[in-house]
Order: structure tokens, then C-alpha cells, then sequence
């Protein structure tokens, strides 16, 4: 038995799929203007898909970070990215920021996670990632919740 459609909400009001894509532009208009690497910017969008559980946006960020000369073996293991030696302390402090985010019924950043991620990142920076997270967590739940279709 097959699951039931669902309805494709960026296609049902399209003026807020559109808001979205904007704001989108905007958070990659941040995070350029900050001297953010694109490739960094791509690891946040896919640690945030992945623990959003979003395959739509997975395979879309993995293929762009692999077009942009992302390693591997990198994104093989991100999910545990804080174990391994393949992050500069750039992208360490972003992802920390992205899960924060994610899971920030767990409270978000502590004080001291702030204060170390900012000793790495500028503010210009640390805004930049938190508007990239959110707008991909944003786009993360538009294709969960229209169960966008990956074959």
C-alpha cells in the first residue's frame, strides 16, 4: 500500500516558498560577505538536513559540496564531525552553531559555546551561520512535511 499525497506546501502558497528562496539569497549573501567558504556553508546545510532528516536536501547540498570539490571522506563522517581531525576550527565552530540551532529545544548554545565559537567566528560570521541553519531548517520542513519525492 502506498502512503497517501501530500500536499506540496511551497506549491499550495507559493508567495511563502518564494519569501523562503529570498531569504535564502539573503543568508547567502551573509555568509559571502562574512568570508565564509562556500564549501562550509554547504556542510551546514547538510549537518542541518541531516539531523532534520531530510533526504530531498541531502542529496541536493552532498552533490553541491561534491561539485565544489568537497573531500569524501569528510562527508562521510560529519555526522560525527566533533571526533575527527577533518574540520578546521572554522567549520567546528559553524557546525556547533548549526546543531545548536537544530536542537534548540535542547536549550541552544550554552555561554560557554558561545563564547568558544566566537573566539572563532566574527559576529558578521556567527550571524551568517545561524541565518543559513535557519533557512535551511525552514526548507528542511517544507520537503519533509510534502514529503518531496527521492529516488
Amino acid at each position: 500500500m502506498s502512503a497517501p499525497a501530500r500536499v506540496n506546501v511551497g506549491k499550495q502558497h507559493p508567495e511563502g516558498y518564494e519569501a523562503l528562496v529570498a531569504l535564502s539569497s539573503v543568508a547567502a549573501d551573509a555568509a559571502s560577505e562574512a568570508g565564509l567558504e562556500p564549501l562550509l556553508v554547504e556542510l551546514v546545510k547538510i549537518r542541518t538536513s541531516q539531523l532534520n532528516g531530510c533526504a530531498f536536501c541531502l542529496r541536493l547540498h552532498t552533490r553541491d559540496a561534491l561539485k565544489h570539490g568537497e573531500d569524501p571522506d569528510r562527508l562521510a563522517v560529519l555526522p560525527a564531525w566533533s571526533d575527527t581531525e577533518y574540520f578546521t576550527p572554522e567549520e567546528r565552530a559553524a557546525l556547533r552553531v548549526a546543531e545548536a540551532l537544530v536542537r534548540v529545544g535542547d536549550g541552544g548554545l550554552s555561554d560557554e559555546e558561545y563564547a568558544a565559537v566566537s573566539e572563532v567566528l566574527s559576529a558578521e560570521q556567527l550571524s551568517a551561520v545561524t541565518w543559513v541553519a535557519t533557512v535551511m531548517g525552514a526548507f528542511n520542513r517544507v520537503a519533509v512535511a510534502s514529503r518531496y519525492a527521492v529516488r
